[in-house]
């Protein structure tokens, strides 16, 4: 496996990452994803769910180009 197909495969990132990544705290991701405004999460089992790192980046991106259009 070349590492262009290693870094191409999707990462899932835990709830502790991601608060890390968008300041964000674990009430806030919850509403939001229940308004529809954040990416849901992959279920891992029944009790331990995990987000995919791209779609948080995308997420944090999309938030940048909004602060900037403003």
């Amino acid at each position: 496996m070349t590492a262009t197909e290693i870094s191409a495969r999707p990462r899932l990132i835990r709830l502790e990452a991601v608060k890390a990544r968008t300041c964000l705290s674990r009430s806030t991701i919850y509403a939001y994803m229940r308004e529809g405004r954040f990416p849901a999460p992959v279920a891992i089992t029944e009790r331990c769910v995990a987000w995919i790192e791209a779609e948080i980046d995308a997420w944090i991106a999309e938030r940048i180009a909004v602060a900037r259009r403003s």
